[in-house]
């Protein structure tokens, strides 16, 4: 067997990484404002291309995410820019207009968990019956036992995921291409999504669907935004700087605190307790930014909005979205196909379900992406997506993220015993 030929990327050092995502970002703003580029963008949504250019400097190796600088830089995207953009974005919230939204967000955020929880094992039958090979495994190589780790990832998180991969014992030699799985398919389905969001109105328009508390939150926040608009000074900008990093370091601070402190617990510290996912210094650091946001919210700061601070929340998250998208390798596809074709199958059902929930209680789009989102990806997509049809939305992303930290590990449990069960009775016999 021929072994794979490693391209070493171009570029690797952060600086240099992090100046090309910063060019192709202001090309990208800049061509979508002009006329000649109009009907291109009708096709392919600013912020897809956000995504998809640093995928193909990825795939082509001229920049790399199988780097440590890569993890670092990540790691600042995902525990800085985001809980900061949350923190700004959450700082001209309405609250009276987000508890407008009702009840649908979480109807489809559970339908989206649904999808994922039975979409395992009708993937798994089917593959038993027309591809039985891939599939098969016993004992701690049994694919199921993968697969639940999955169930983990697409339902929580990566602390969710940790959870299973201990409870279920999968060999962690095989591990690596649930991992891939999770990557393709995921990175996949997040790119049909915001092509999808470009084709919002005529969605919405299919599932007949009653946009209107949504576009008041929208149109609430904007009208705030307009009333107290000014033009920015210095001193607007370093108050900006103060209460965001500031608060993120108070968040920060909370968040490891109750972290460690539930680390230190036999209840939560246990990776195979279902109150594992608890001890995520994560998934507390996006609450508490996102608690400080919303109470700022409430106090005169809430005018910086007029300055701009829901234009600089975007900002960090755009830059999220081209770090996130360096994480994709179109090429990877091939690696495992049918493994992946299965995953492929698996968002399928998790797909459909949310589109049939959508039309049946006429729930708008963005309840679709947000939803499925906060399931496949969590805090550090959420809230993109969500940001993505409006910043104002942001917020919506993020604590919908947070109630799939809450019911991850246990919703996987239940996937990974049906899961189990189809081996037993399909696959095994």
């Amino acid at each position: 067997m021929e072994e794979k030929t490693i391209i070493q990327p171009i570029f690797t050092e952060n600086i240099i990484v992090f100046g090309i995502l910063a060019v192709c970002l202001a090309l990208i703003f800049y061509t979508s404002s002009l006329k000649s580029w109009k009907k291109f963008y009708s096709i392919f949504p600013a912020l897809l291309l956000c995504y998809m250019v640093p995928a193909v400097l990825n795939t082509t190796k001229i920049i790399s995410s199988e780097t440590e600088e890569y993890e670092q830089l990540y790691h600042v995207a995902s525990r800085y820019f985001l809980p900061a953009s949350l923190l700004l974005l959450c700082l001209g919230i309405d609250l009276k207009g987000l508890f407008n939204l009702g009840w649908k967000p979480i109807v489809m955020f559970l339908s989206g968990t649904l999808g994922v929880v039975i979409g395992g094992p009708i993937a798994l039958l089917l593959f038993s019956q027309i591809s039985p090979e891939t599939v098969a495994g016993e004992g701690s190589q049994s694919i199921w036992r993968g697969l639940s780790t999955l169930a983990g990832s697409w339902i929580g998180g990566g602390a969710n995921q940790t959870a299973m991969l201990e409870i279920y014992g999968y060999d962690k030699t095989l591990y690596g291409g649930m991992i891939l799985v999770d990557i393709v398919v995921a990175n996949i389905w997040m790119a049909i999504l915001l092509f999808l969001i470009g084709k919002n109105e005529k969605i919405n328009k299919w599932l007949k669907a009653d946009n209107s508390a949504i576009a008041d939150l929208v149109s609430r926040v904007e009208n705030y935004s307009l009333s107290v608009q000014k033009q920015p000074t210095l001193k607007d900008y370093m108050v900006m700087m103060g209460i965001t990093f500031g608060g993120l370091a108070l968040s920060y601070f909370l968040a490891t605190w109750v972290s460690e402190a539930l680390s230190s617990h036999p209840t939560f510290s246990d990776p195979k307790s279902f109150f594992n996912s608890f001890t995520s210094s994560f998934l507390w650091l996006i609450l508490f930014s996102t608690i400080i946001g919303v109470l700022l919210s409430l106090t005169k700061l809430r005018k910086l909005e007029g300055s701009g601070a829901s234009k600089i929340g975007s900002l960090f998250i755009y830059i999220l979205v081209a770090v996130i998208g360096l994480r994709m390798d179109i090429m990877q596809i091939f690696d495992n196909p049918l493994l992946i074709v299965l995953g492929m199958v698996w968002m399928l059902v998790h797909v459909i379900i949310l589109f049939a929930t959508a039309k049946i209680i006429k729930a708008p789009f963005f309840f679709i992406a947000v939803g499925s989102k906060a399931n496949i990806g969590g805090a550090a997509s959420a809230p993109v997506v969500a940001g993505a049809f409006n910043p104002s939305l942001a917020p919506v992303g993020a604590l919908l993220a947070i109630l799939g930290y809450v019911v991850g590990t246990f919703a996987a449990l239940v996937s990974a015993m049906m899961m189990e069960w189809v081996t037993i009775n399909f696959i095994l016999n």
